[in-house]
């Protein structure tokens, strides 16, 4: 099987773009094709699963030891396997969890995209820091992000002269331009005439990018690495689980989802915008981030759904929710707009508008009581990225910045409930789904209205 990473220079090179365009001349070829994401991201992937007709997936060293890393790539394994990179391809925490650690740890080759525009002879210098700077690395090559045709000459030079492999260009195309908004790019679905973008960018790949070169030359079996002990179902009957799933809430790592299947979980997708009522027959709730304040006056009118989550949260339904899921359960939330409406009501408080990003990073919580998802003193690993805050935060977690060390209280928890700003990742330690799963359980053969 054939896999190789795209990485960057730094967040802005065109990575993702030159990602999107293999990806799409990829599956125009024919190939089965699967993409990865390195780091925590959730808006890459949903690009990446619009081109290629299948779930993306995660791979994050602060999430994950090496093994689960290594895991998650055989298990989502197809014929030929893209991997993008996050942030500039060294960039990490304190050396780690960075595009580099990824792949190196898994021996998979590197291709760097560089941003040319307003450079000549510096992409030298840039080339060779990036070969040096730490070794070892596997990076064999280079593509040239708005190169001009002019230049061609010199990046081939450059590259024969440094021994590595020119993979060709990517030209500056306005056509093929992607928007962004304060969380960085506007989701897929957002996306008028993806499709043709995409397509766009495929030829323009075809026309300038060496593919044959880059899958000949990336040729490699399997990682192969000890399986981590994945929990086995936790019940011969399913339990149905509610995921809320639309424009406003859509921020999921699919791993996740899938280890929830794998634990014994229906998952039933519902609307928080157009369903008036929670799907039968659930046991659980998932409401993930995304923008909710870009529909607040749509969300905020649903009221029959709005009064059926109130009541149903705390009356014991078990349920996770997440950042801008977090945001829907308060009284209130400011929209976009400014203006303030009412939402779920089970935490007591408003979530409004900063101007500025709050937090930001990995962070590792410790709970400080028992609840739904941990024991007190249990830790979990987890990443915030949200502009919005909120009057009651919680503080049933103590969150520690793996950056800087700082500290702070955040998330309400309870036997039946996560709410915060945080975003987890059950495969950072699979024994939080089960304790999820367990309690769903537990909830469908105690509450009759449970089954409906």
């Amino acid at each position: 099987m054939k896999r190789f990473m795209i990485a960057g220079t730094r967040s802005g090179s065109g990575k993702t773009t030159v990602t999107c365009a293999v990806l799409r001349a990829l599956v125009n070829r024919g190939y089965e094709v699967a993409s990865f994401k390195c780091g925590p991201d959730y808006i890459d992937p949903m690009f990446h699963s619009r081109i290629i007709g299948t779930d993306s997936h995660n791979l994050d060293r602060f999430f994950c030891t090496r093994e689960t890393v290594s895991y998650l790539m055989q298990k989502y394994f197809r014929e030929v396997n893209v991997i993008e990179g996050v942030m500039g391809f060294y960039d990490g925490v304190k050396g780690a969890a960075s595009s580099h650690q990824v792949a190196v740890e898994t021996d998979t080759p590197v291709v760097l995209v560089i941003d040319c525009k307003g450079m000549s002879d510096s992409i030298g210098a840039i080339m060779q820091g990036f070969l040096s700077y730490r070794q070892p690395n596997t990076i064999i090559g280079f593509i040239f992000n708005r190169l001009p045709e002019s230049l061609v000459e010199l990046a081939q030079s450059l590259c024969r002269k440094m021994k590595v492999t020119y993979f060709g260009r990517l030209p500056d195309s306005a056509e093929c331009t992607i928007e962004s908004r304060h969380l960085g790019l506007v989701t897929a679905a957002e996306i008028a005439g993806l499709e043709e973008k995409t397509n766009r960018l495929a030829v323009l790949a075809e026309q300038n990018i060496l593919l044959d070169r880059l899958l000949a030359l990336t040729e490699s079996n399997p990682v192969i690495n000890p399986i981590p002990q994945i929990i086995a179902d936790c019940s011969p009957e399913k339990v149905r689980i509610a995921v809320a799933d639309d424009n406003a809430f859509c921020f999921y790592y699919k791993e996740n989802l899938d280890l929830l299947r794998e634990l014994g979980c229906e998952l039933v997708s519902f609307s928080p915008l157009r369903d008036q009522s929670l799907p039968r027959g659930i046991s659980g709730l998932l409401i993930g981030g995304g923008y909710p304040e870009l529909y607040s006056g749509q969300l905020s009118r649903n009221v029959r759904l709005l009064r059926e989550m109130k009541e149903r949260i705390i009356d014991g339904l078990p349920t996770v929710a997440e950042c801008g899921g977090f945001m829907f359960l308060h009284e209130q939330m400011q929209g976009d707009d400014g203006n303030y409406y009412q939402m779920a009501g089970v935490i007591s408080g408003r979530a409004f508008r900063t101007g500025r990003l709050q937090r930001f990073g990995y962070i590792t919580l410790t709970a400080g009581c028992d609840s739904l998802l941990c024991g007190k003193g249990q830790r979990m690993a987890a990443h915030e990225f949200h502009y919005w805050d909120s009057t009651a935060p919680g503080a049933d977690y103590n969150a520690l910045k793996a950056s800087n060390a700082t500290e702070y209280s955040c998330c309400h928890a309870t036997p039946t409930l996560y709410a915060g700003f945080p975003h987890i990742y059950f495969y950072s330690d699979p024994t939080i789904a089960k304790k999820f799963v367990k309690k769903c359980i537990e909830y469908k053969e105690t509450r009759t209205h449970g089954i409906n």
